[in-house]
């Protein structure tokens, strides 16, 4: 019976909204919300209550040796986090040494960017040209024809000039061309399938190469443009490094802890 009484179909349970006029006020409150707010103001309400006691039965005239080395400040107890206080040569050591860290990593640094910029000079370089299968930069070809006239210059083209037209530069006839082509047609055909798929296949080659060529370019910028960041942030960070050490050296002025600047003064000559 109540695997019957489950199979049946519920009226689904909804929590009531917050009203249309109180939506300013964010969501409506629920009973176990009202519950968690309660106990933790009821526990707050406990423990001040338990301070005011305390505050009460305080003695002014109490006294133990603790207060020697406690210290607070506005009433608030300073505590010493444990940490060994190191003297002013000991800090001064301990710059010294971040100093030429930092030192070492620009330098590192500077040679990775150089590194890098060589390589994306000569990525240029090499990509301004066409290049073949292999990936070697191949010059581009060109060719001037000289006409006689303007109107041979405006019917010019390169199929009639180089012998894939009517017109041939060995000097033959178009019929001969012809009686030509109609015998060597099979030949000719299957060369030319073969030198049109030969064509197809270094394109997609070509493009592959030139695809993969951006792409590490691309690589090489970003790479170059995080490097340059990260020298940035290691040159401000050894200068601020310089600028502790010369106040610790008392070689600069600056502002002190009231906020009050102060110079160093130099003997008059």
């Amino acid at each position: 019976m109540s695997s019957m009484r489950n199979a049946v179909q519920r009226r689904n349970h909804r929590e009531r909204a917050q009203p249309k006029e109180r939506e300013k006020w964010g969501l409506l409150e629920k009973h176990k919300d009202y519950s968690l707010r309660a106990k933790d103001y009821n526990a707050k309400k406990a423990r001040l209550k338990i301070l005011r006691q305390k505050a009460t039965d305080r003695n002014p005239d109490e006294f133990h040796y603790g207060m020697l080395s406690n210290k607070s400040k506005q009433g608030r107890k300073i505590a010493d986090r444990g940490n060994p206080v190191l003297s002013h040569a000991a800090v001064k050591l301990l710059k010294t040494q971040d100093a030429g860290y930092l030192q070492t990593m620009i330098q590192k640094t500077r040679r990775a960017i150089e590194r890098f910029e060589g390589e994306f000079v000569l990525g240029e370089e090499y990509g301004g040209g066409e290049v073949d299968v292999l990936g070697r930069e191949m010059g581009r070809g060109e060719k001037i024809v000289f006409v006689d006239n303007q109107e041979e210059q405006q019917g010019w083209t390169a199929e009639v000039q180089f012998g894939r037209g009517s017109g041939n530069l060995l000097g033959g006839t178009v019929a001969e061309d012809q009686d030509l082509e109609i015998n060597e047609r099979p030949i000719q055909h299957s060369k030319a399938r073969r030198k049109l798929a030969k064509e197809e296949q270094a394109h997609k080659e070509e493009t592959l190469v030139r695809r993969k060529h951006k792409n590490e370019q691309n690589a090489r910028r970003t790479k170059l443009a995080a490097l340059k960041l990260r020298e940035k942030d290691l040159r401000d960070a050894e200068n601020e490094l310089e600028l502790q050490r010369a106040k610790m050296s008392n070689t600069v002025g600056g502002i002190n802890k009231a906020g009050v600047k102060w110079k160093v003064r130099e003997r008059k000559r």
